[in-house]
């Protein structure tokens, strides 16, 4: 029997919504600072989100203008964008996702380790951090787009805290919202519990190869909904649901 020892948690989008609420009124905030003639509406964004990384994103959408961004103006667009993307933090504008304090506070409980694994960098989990008071005593470790050559889909963040963790494969359970993230996942060898954002077209093809998929993790006022996987009886999702997962696979 495998036991679940570590959840490698995904942020944007995962832990809370902070695409739509965070980072795409901080690129617009900072598109109209630099007169940059962008605007990023919310089915346009939906879009771009298909591009992992938010100065590649800018790049590709620039690009897709005909315009061409210096390596110095990318650098100034991140850097402005990271201030308006902690005050909306602060401002309390970014919602954790349904059931995500709830798991997170019952993994600590029983001893489950937890990381952050994210395409971003490490400014926005800490401005993440700086809105969500507490948040980050649950994570023992965290791995960003600083600490790995590249990102999602790519397999390297997960791939890194494999090695940091020093977990075995077989026992960590990773939560995911998009289709890069559970490419990433899968590539790692690591098993996937999807809670889809609802921009993510591309991830339904995908529901039967995670070991599970739920609209959220869900709370007793806030029911989950089931899309794939083993069933889960009740409102919300379980750590005992978790680890049965993994023991399922082993």
């Amino acid at each position: 029997m495998t036991s679940l020892q570590a959840v490698f948690w995904d942020v944007d989008g995962t832990l809370a919504d902070t695409e739509m609420d965070g980072h795409r009124p901080a690129f617009n905030a900072t598109f109209q600072d630099l007169n940059l003639p962008f605007s990023w509406d919310e089915t346009l964004y939906a879009d771009l989100l298909a591009i992992p990384g938010g100065k590649r994103r800018v790049q590709h959408y620039a690009m897709s203008l005909g315009m061409e961004l210096s390596v110095e103006q990318i650098d100034q667009i991140r850097d402005r964008k990271r201030v308006h993307y902690r005050q909306r933090a602060l401002d309390g504008a970014i919602r954790i996702r349904p059931g995500v304090d709830r798991m997170l506070a019952e993994l600590n409980k029983q001893g489950v380790d937890q990381w952050i694994v994210t395409s971003s960098g490490r400014a926005s989990v800490e401005a993440l951090f700086s809105g969500q008071k507490g948040l980050e005593r649950h994570f023992s470790g965290i791995v960003t787009a600083d600490d790995v050559h590249s990102g999602k889909p790519a397999p390297d963040g997960y791939l890194e805290a494999h090695r940091r963790s020093g977990y075995p494969a077989a026992s960590i359970l990773t939560i995911e919202d998009s289709i890069a993230g559970f490419r990433a996942s899968r590539a790692a060898g690591l098993s996937c519990l999807l809670t889809p954002s609802p921009w993510e077209e591309q991830l339904e093809a995908s529901f039967t190869e995670a070991a599970a998929v739920f609209d959220h993790l869900g709370d007793l006022d806030r029911p989950m909904h089931q899309l794939a996987g083993p069933p889960c009886a009740g409102a919300k999702v379980t750590v005992e649901y978790l680890r049965s997962l993994l023991d399922q696979r082993g």
